[in-house]
């Protein structure tokens, strides 16, 4: 016996009910002896009881203790239990105490599973009882008290009363009720709107209280269940029958009118109150759905005819909300059958029917929208669709089969029928062959597609997977090996191009795009119909790279600069023939009617996030030059927004995601905004063929790449920065909170950017001039000093970046101060000193790099450099990243140590950790940098910019 007190394991145990249940106590004596001690005093009293094999009055002394006090006293004596099937199994503890020991388990496990109802007692008085009870817990409270043995019954007697004991399973009912109304109240006041009843523990009479309980628990706790079956009624009409089950036999079904006239089969097993409780659940079920009541009125709750509206409501929402009330709703289902309906999209038949996605495309094809009904695998006929478009019911007869309509589906026929949706384009089309939608007068219907459309939707889904399946060399004319990734992005861009599409390679920087797009120039030109001039338009700085990678990679090809005086296209076709023209964006923005006029084999936009913005001059003016094929490369599709992806996609392929406006509308607000997963998934469907994305990380992308470490330095604030930091918070907190609208915008942003100045260093916050003091006022400048220290004298090199051209020159002069010899490269260098600066570093002329993150964060190749260094955070994972693949790219063979400095306690810090989680969602979502925290509201932005520690 595992911790019953040895007074009670050798003593006896009986329960002894009264009314109200919770006033029922248990006795607890020890036969032949004293009670056991249990703090109480005892009490004398007669009992009825078991006295061998006979029945006595007996007169006993025992220690009565309400039941909620003995629960604890009897479930660690419990002995007697019933396992999974009902079983009882016994114990070492005396029979009674083991058998009430048991009893409250069971009580405890059914409250715990919330099997708990109101009540009201014999006597009128309000109670809580145990139920609803299922078929297994009928079965356990019938085994648990089959083993209930003789001496754990007694009743309490005044005076001479006639010998008898009660019966087993009343008397553990009783029992169990009086624990679930010992500890169900008060919490269960929540429950219930009758006022002070059910909610405190002294006993109160409520006899007016009886029929609201009943109704409460009628259905529930009943020896039955009520539902209704649909049957065919008379011509097209259905009847609902009221069907009730047997909880004692679930195989025991009969219908309520069979119950009434008594042609039932066992009707004692639905229990003796089973009209009673038909009738009372049916009344619940006619607030749950009004005509229900109709059932009320009749002798006999048999059924009731359905109208079509009544019908159609039992497909839906009624009978959900009847199923809440404890009614089921059956349907015969070998009588109906659903439809299922997908969208078809077609050929215009008056165009002609394609013979190839090439030609599909290329001749601007239209393709009609039609629906495709069927029932089961068979195809409904054009008359058979415009009787379902004709029909007002619920429930039709089609070929010899009730059909269940969906009135869903009915209102899209309809709509497509009246529907002045023009054909589809043929790159609409293959939008919607790709993502299996397309939208009818403003709804999203699926559809499937066929023919040409889905041989053009096979032969560019899965862009990775579809070059593997589609081998093919590199071009004869190309110097170079390429890797198998590259050679895979090159037959993908190629696939892309002949087709007419377009599309953007977006591979970390570092990974070769320049050299792959060098071998896609050259592939074009092995076929006659390809064949042609390609212009890169690039930032100025990347002027001198691509010139160097095609004489090193493509010899033969002819490669002529369109910028600076004196620039012109005279002779391009005569003279280059299949080769490259390279300008700037600069250039190409005023020089794009001249652009335009020229027969374009290829358009290729490298850097492409410069033509990011829609709306801006040079995005527009690109979008005027025609070629063949449009390629964007990029190592960074998204930057801030997913607005700037459709920009990307809607300059190489035209009309892919629609408007911008229904591309925000449709995506970009719900992967944003609601971080709808389901939305971003078909975001990804639709974009994935026409943007190609890997990463140096991806497994067999760049395995001799070396190691790359990122780590936060944090450095703490100088006495002179606290001050300077808390002043400019104070001051400017207390402007904000004044302030609304734009002018609070503008103060949120000037606030940050004075503190991540002051972070910096006083002296760019300050605006001192030339000759100021610099050591020993800023904790970073004194980190970066130790950084730089320890890579010179492992003759190593180092990038700096810097988001202020301001605190670049602030470094340049406190290194020269200090013998350090270093480069500085921003917005302002010009671009032959740009590639000097870079020739000059990878021949470790110069061992220090200083860059201004906006004008060098792209394109050059500093692979000598084997530590890179943020003095201070751009607030954009993606723009960082670029950054520091000017080191960590292709060809770099030393491993590269990424430094970033924090302010601790600051903004920065705060920002740091906001970035890391940032950074997980990059792929699918980017914020909007700094601009997000103008949003914040007052005490958001207060938490976010309040020195937390300062340490000097």
């Amino acid at each position: 016996m595992s911790g019953c007190l040895p007074e009670l394991a050798a003593g006896g145990a009986v329960f002894l009910p009264s009314d109200p249940p919770r006033s029922g106590r248990v006795a607890f004596w020890t036969p032949g002896g004293e009670p056991p001690d249990l703090g109480v005093e005892p009490e004398e009293l007669t009992v009825v009881r078991a006295h061998g094999s006979s029945v006595r009055r007996v007169r006993v002394a025992a220690v009565l203790l309400p039941v909620e006090q003995a629960l604890p006293l009897l479930t660690r004596c419990r002995a007697i239990d019933t396992d999974g099937n009902g079983q009882a199994s016994a114990g070492g503890s005396s029979g009674s105490t083991a058998f009430w020991g048991a009893a409250a388990l069971l009580a405890l496990r059914l409250l715990a599973r919330g099997r708990v109802l109101p009540g009201v007692s014999t006597e009128g008085f309000d109670t809580w009882r145990v139920g609803p009870l299922d078929v297994e817990d009928h079965d356990r409270v019938a085994s648990l008290a089959a083993a209930m043995p003789p001496e754990a019954r007694a009743v309490a007697v005044p005076g001479l009363s006639p010998l008898a004991l009660p019966t087993a399973e009343p008397l553990l009912r009783a029992f169990l009720d009086a624990v679930a109304d010992s500890l169900t109240r008060p919490p269960a006041a929540r429950h219930v709107s009758q006022g002070a009843a059910f909610a405190v523990r002294a006993p109160q009479r409520v006899p007016e209280q009886r029929a609201w309980a009943a109704e409460v628990a009628a259905g529930r706790d009943a020896g039955l269940s009520v539902s209704l079956r649909l049957e065919l009624g008379h011509g097209e009409s259905f009847r609902a029958v009221v069907q009730l089950q047997s909880l004692a036999d679930p195989t025991v079904l009969a219908d309520a009118a069979d119950l009434w006239s008594g042609a039932a089969t066992a009707p004692e097993l639905f229990g003796p109150r089973a009209q009673v409780d038909t009738l009372l659940t049916l009344r619940r079920a006619a607030r749950a759905w009004p005509p229900a009541a109709r059932l009320l009125d009749a002798a006999a709750p048999a059924g009731l005819d359905l109208s079509d509206e009544e019908a159609q409501e039992l497909l839906g929402e009624a009978a959900e909300s009847l199923s809440a009330a404890g009614v089921a709703v059956h349907w015969p289902k070998e009588l109906v059958r659903e439809l299922t309906a997908a969208g078809i999209l077609e050929p215009v038949r008056r165009q002609g029917t394609q013979s190839s996605a090439e030609s599909f495309l290329s001749a601007g094809g239209l393709l009609d929208f039609r629906w495709r009904v069927a029932l089961g695998d068979q195809e409904l006929t054009e008359e058979e669709l415009e009787r379902l478009v004709q029909t007002h019911r619920p429930i039709v007869r089609l070929r010899d089969q009730w059909v269940v309509v969906d009135p869903g589906l009915v209102r899209r026929l309809r709509r497509t029928a009246q529907s002045t949706m023009s054909s589809l384009t043929a790159i609409d089309a293959l939008g919607a062959a790709l993502t299996g939608t397309v939208e009818v007068d403003g709804e999203q219907v699926a559809v499937t597609a066929g023919g040409v459309l889905e041989e053009l939707r096979s032969r560019i889904a899965d862009p990775e997977s579809r070059a593997a399946r589609e081998p093919q060399g590199p071009p004869t004319a190309l110097a170079a090996t390429l890797r198998d990734y590259q050679l895979r992005g090159l037959n993908w861009l190629n696939r892309m191009t002949v087709l007419g599409l377009g599309g953007c390679l977006a591979d970390d920087m570092g990974l070769g795009k320049t050299v792959t797009l060098i071998a896609l120039h050259l592939r074009r030109q092995e076929r006659k119909a390809t064949a042609g001039p390609t212009l890169v338009v690039c930032p100025a700085s990347l002027l001198g790279n691509w010139e160097r990678e095609i004489q090193r990679f493509a010899p033969g090809a002819s490669v002529r600069r369109f910028h600076g005086p004196g620039r012109d296209l005279e002779g391009l076709d005569a003279g280059t023939g299949g080769g490259f023209v390279l300008t700037t964006y600069g250039t190409m923005r005023r020089d794009a009617e001249r652009l335009a006029e020229q027969p374009w084999g290829l358009l290729v936009a490298d850097e492409a996030q410069h033509v990011k913005n829609p709306y801006a001059h040079t995005a527009q003016a690109l979008r005027t030059i025609p070629s063949q094929g449009r390629v964007a490369l990029t190592g960074t599709p998204v930057e801030n927004n997913l607005s700037e992806l459709w920009a990307l996609l809607d300059w190489t392929t035209p009309g892919l995601l629609g408007t911008l406006s229904s591309f925000r509308d449709r995506y970009a607000k719900a992967v944003e905004g609601d971080r709808d997963e389901q939305a971003a998934q078909r975001l990804a469907v639709l974009v994935r063929p026409f943007l190609l994305r890997r990463r140096k990380s991806d497994p067999g992308i760049a395995p001799e790449l070396p190691a790359k470490t990122e780590t936060d330095q944090p450095v703490s604030l100088t006495r002179e920065q606290v001050s300077l930091y808390e002043a400019l918070v104070r001051e400017l907190m207390t402007e904000i909170r004044e302030t609304q609208g734009i002018a609070r915008r503008g103060l949120v942003m000037k606030l940050l950017t004075g503190l991540k100045q002051v972070c910096n260093h006083p002296a760019q916050f300050l605006k001192e001039p030339a000759g100021a003091k610099l050591p020993g006022r800023s904790g970073k400048l004194e980190l970066l000093d130790e950084l730089l220290d320890t890579v010179l004298a492992e003759d190593g090199s180092a990038l700096v970046f810097t988001q202020y051209v301001t605190m670049g020159r602030l470094i340049e002069r406190h290194l020269a101060d200090r013998g350090v010899d270093t480069l500085f490269l921003h917005g302002g260098t010009t671009v032959k000193r740009r590639e000097e600066m870079v020739e000059a570093f990878q021949r470790g002329e110069r061992k220090v790099f200083l860059l201004s993150l906006k004008a060098a964060g792209t394109g050059l190749n500093l692979t000598r450099a084997g530590h890179v260094v943020h003095y201070d955070r751009w607030w954009n994972p993606a723009v960082e990243d670029q950054a520091t693949d000017r080191a960590y790219r292709i060809g770099q063979t030393q491993p590269v140590q990424v430094h970033k400095l924090i302010a601790e306690g600051t903004v920065e810090d705060r920002v740091a950790e906001m970035l890391r989680q940032k950074r997980e969602l990059a792929d699918s979502v980017l914020g909007t940098g700094e601009a997000a925290f103008s949003e914040l509201s007052d005490s958001e932005l207060a938490e976010l910019v309040t020195l937390r520690r300062t340490t000097r």
